[in-house]
């Protein structure tokens, strides 16, 4: 096998390795949020037992993108794109990580009742969920638009963060017994919201790996 082809190869397995992650990423998002709603701690624990494999598949990255590097020397865009995968597989495990503190909301609530019906926090999370493909979609496909487009997306995920803000603490003011509960899914807010920020940081590099240019798209 030539240089070229061993590299091609590698970055491919990278690739590969990368749409794996985002999946479980997803999944655990998905599971963490389904957890909350339906007050299932045995589901909000199999998210936590999950993640070993967000943060397994990430070393395996940094794993193969140091050996390309260090065998292959390569340059220009083709060192973009190992750098990428390894910050787009940094974004994602922090995005695990914060799929997990949902999950472990639900483990602190431990069965109460819901203070109100869960409809603003779904709704960031399918946002977020959505957010996540097209942030790895832009990168397999190098599609500085899908990135741009996905980062617009950020502005409804804040929008709906700061409405869920508004009606918790009007809820805490009106119901002292509830200050427990509200601020523990202002945390579920928040922890969607850095989320997907994280899928705006992988959309910021691909314009990088594209363009060699640093920028902010929100």
């Amino acid at each position: 096998m030539t240089e070229r082809k061993e590299f091609d190869h590698g970055l491919q397995e990278i690739k590969t390795l990368l749409i794996a992650m985002g999946e479980r990423v997803q999944w655990a998002l998905e599971h963490a949020m389904d957890s909350l709603q339906t007050s299932n701690v045995e589901q909000a624990k199999l998210v936590f037992e999950r993640d070993h494999e967000i943060n397994l598949l990430e070393r395996q990255i940094d794993d193969l993108g140091t050996q390309l590097i260090l065998k292959q020397q390569p340059v220009a865009k083709d060192l973009r794109k190992i750098l990428v995968g390894f910050r787009i597989a940094a974004d994602l495990e922090r995005m695990g990580d914060l799929a997990r503190d949902i999950a472990n909301v639900t483990v602190r609530l431990a069965g109460q009742p819901l203070i109100k019906p869960l409809i603003d926090l779904p709704a960031m999370a399918k946002f977020v969920h959505e957010m996540i493909h097209q942030a790895i979609d832009s990168y397999l496909r190098e599609d500085i638009v899908l990135a741009e487009s996905m980062a617009k997306s950020d502005d409804q995920v804040d929008a709906l963060y700061s409405k869920v803000l508004r009606d918790l603490f009007a809820l805490m003011s009106n119901e002292s017994d509830s200050v427990n509960q509200a601020m523990l899914l202002c945390f579920v807010g928040r922890f969607i919201e850095r989320i997907a920020d994280h899928a705006t940081n992988i959309g910021e590099g691909v314009v990088y790996l594209v363009k060699n240019q640093r920028s902010e798209l929100n």
